[in-house]
C-alpha cells in the first residue's frame, strides 16, 4: 500500500506543536567521494553544498489541497530510519515549524513534524485552507537532523476537494525524470533530478528490502555510459560532450539487481559542454 499524509486529522489528535525556536545553522560537511559519482561526465552542484528541496512547489505558490509535494535532495543519498549507510538519510516535512535549535536530538514525532522513513520521495498534503510555511529537513537512522535542508517555501491553500481521492491524487506508481524534457537542447552542466512515485530508495549497502536505487544510462551513437547511484542519490549534474543523447531512468532492486521500474526515455541534445 502506498504511503500517503493526510495532516488535518493528526493535527486534531495530536493538538501539539513544537515550541518554535530559531536555528543557527553550520555549513554542511564538504562532500565525501562516494557522493559524487567518479565519471569524467559527472560534477558536483554549482554551491557544492548538501541541500534538501521541493521540486515542485516553490515560495508563494498557491494550490488546492490535497496535492502531491515532492522531495529532492543534492550531495547526500536516501536511506530509510533505522539504517546507517554512509551519510545518507530520511525526508522530514516540517509545517510551521522552523528549523530546531539543537541538532543533536532526535525530530519529534507530531502532526507538524512529519518523517518519512521507509525512504519516500514524495508526500500527499491535505491541509485547510490558510497560509503555511514548509520546510524540509534530512535526519540520520535515529532521526537525529544533518545540516541539510531546504529553504522555508510558504503555500497558500485556497481550497479543499473533499472529491478528490488519494488514490486520483497520486496516480500510478511510476519513475520520472525531472529538470530536463524531451527534445530539449541544453548546455552543460544541467541538472538532472530522478522521482520515484509510489516506490522506496534506498542506498544499497543498508540491504532494506522492497527498496531500490537509481540507474541512469546516457546513450550516444551506439554506445552507452551507465551510472549507478548505489548512494540512495537522487540527482546528478553532468556535463558531457556535445551531441545527441537519450537518458534512460531506471530503479534496481536492493536485493536482487533486477529492474524494478523505468521511466520513459529522454532525447536531448547537448549543445556546448566544457568535456572534450
Amino acid at each position: 500500500m502506498r504511503n500517503h499524509l493526510n495532516l488535518l486529522p493528526l493535527l486534531m489528535f495530536l493538538g501539539l506543536a513544537a515550541s518554535p525556536m530559531v536555528a543557527v545553522a553550520q555549513p554542511a560537511p564538504a562532500p565525501q567521494a562516494s557522493e559524487v559519482l567518479n565519471h569524467p561526465w559527472v560534477e558536483p552542484p554549482p554551491n557544492r553544498q548538501p541541500e534538501a528541496y521541493f521540486t515542485n512547489l516553490k515560495d508563494g505558490e498557491s494550490r488546492v489541497a490535497p496535492f502531491v509535494l515532492r522531495f529532492g535532495l543534492s550531495m547526500r543519498g536516501i536511506v530509510p530510519a533505522g539504517k546507517t549507510a554512509g551519510r545518507a538519510g530520511h525526508h522530514h516535512l516540517l509545517i510551521d515549524q522552523p528549523l530546531p535549535l539543537d541538532f543533536k536530538k532526535p525530530l519529534p514525532f507530531t502532526s507538524q513534524y512529519i518523517h518519512f522513513g521507509k525512504g519516500q520521495m514524495e508526500a500527499l498534503v491535505d491541509l485547510k485552507p490558510g497560509t503555511y510555511t514548509l520546510n524540509l529537513l534530512l535526519a540520520d537512522q535515529g532521526h537525529i537532523p544533518y545540516f541539510v535542508f531546504s529553504k522555508p517555501v510558504q503555500v497558500t491553500i485556497t481550497a479543499q476537494d473533499k472529491q478528490l481521492t488519494p488514490a486520483g491524487v497520486l496516480g500510478p506508481k511510476r519513475l520520472e525524470i525531472l529538470g530536463v524534457a524531451d527534445q530539449q537542447a541544453v548546455k552543460g552542466p544541467f541538472r538532472v533530478q530522478f522521482h520515484a512515485s509510489g516506490y522506496n530508495i534506498a542506498h544499497l549497502d543498508a540491504r532494506v528490502a522492497e527498496s531500490g536505487h537509481f540507474r541512469l544510462t546516457l546513450e550516444r551513437s551506439g554506445k552507452k555510459d551507465v551510472l549507478e547511484f548505489r548512494q540512495g542519490q537522487t540527482e546528478v549534474w553532468l556535463n558531457p560532450p556535445r551531441g545527441d543523447y537519450v537518458l534512460r531512468l531506471e530503479l534496481v532492486d536492493n536485493l536482487g539487481d533486477q529492474q524494478m521500474a523505468a521511466a520513459p526515455p529522454l532525447r536531448i541534445n547537448v549543445a556546448s559542454s566544457a568535456a572534450p
